[in-house]
């Protein structure tokens, strides 16, 4: 058995709940591109890939769409992002500070750009737990890529053997797994248990402060 060292988080669904304002800002880009309607369900289901890579999942028939998409989406977002009550998940905060004076070293990879990634980690007042932030414009290659993972591991020194992703989608686990981490999805945010089992994580929580007693593999 071998202890974790370093956990890489996923941001949105996993450490902050944005899905209300990313649903509402997804709904109203594809109102004013008049783009074939979609549910609030096929919306979540694409959270947690790079947003340049949306348009492609949810309209593969349509070409030339995605940096358009892309382009309204981040104007929009603008516009919606203070009418919505951003919060972190229960147990989030002082579970970070928790793993922090553990000595475990932590960093984030998210597929929002590094500057809604910075933002938002200010608001939140958590910058000082983490060693590294990765956002989708950081890397070449966005999950379920190893790319992002990989750049943490090496700039900072990390054994991925003894690295932790955690994430709430499939995005996620399929980092981990392709970068050669240990993965653990949680339950609470974008997809649900089933969905996350098909990406076959080696740890599933259903609330963030379990996770201080999965660090052992």
């Amino acid at each position: 058995m071998s202890r974790i060292r370093n956990i890489i988080f996923d941001f949105d669904g996993t450490l902050v709940d944005t899905a209300p304002l990313i649903i509402a800002t997804m709904q109203a880009t594809i109102a004013r591109l008049q783009l074939p309607p979609k549910s609030d369900s096929q919306c979540r289901a694409t959270i947690g890939l790079r947003l340049e890579a949306v348009a492609g999942a949810l309209w593969p028939q349509i070409s030339d769409i995605s940096q358009k998409y892309a382009d309204t989406y981040r104007l929009i977002f603008e516009t919606l992002r203070s009418t919505f009550s951003i919060t972190c998940f229960p147990g989030v905060i002082n579970t970070l500070r928790l793993l922090h004076d553990q000595g475990c070293r932590l960093a984030i990879a998210s597929s929002r750009s590094h500057r809604s990634l910075d933002e938002y980690v200010d608001c939140f007042d958590i910058r000082h737990l983490f060693d590294s932030l990765i956002g989708g414009d950081d890397v070449s290659e966005a999950k379920p890529a190893p790319e992002p993972v990989l750049k943490i591991c090496r700039t900072l020194q990390w054994d991925v053997a003894e690295t932790l992703v955690v994430g709430d989608t499939v995005f996620d686990i399929g980092m981990g797994r392709n970068a050669g981490t240990r993965t653990c999805a949680v339950t609470y945010g974008n997809q649900n248990r089933d969905e996350l089992l098909t990406a076959d994580p080696d740890a599933v929580i259903d609330s963030f402060d379990e996770l201080p007693d999965h660090l052992t593999f």
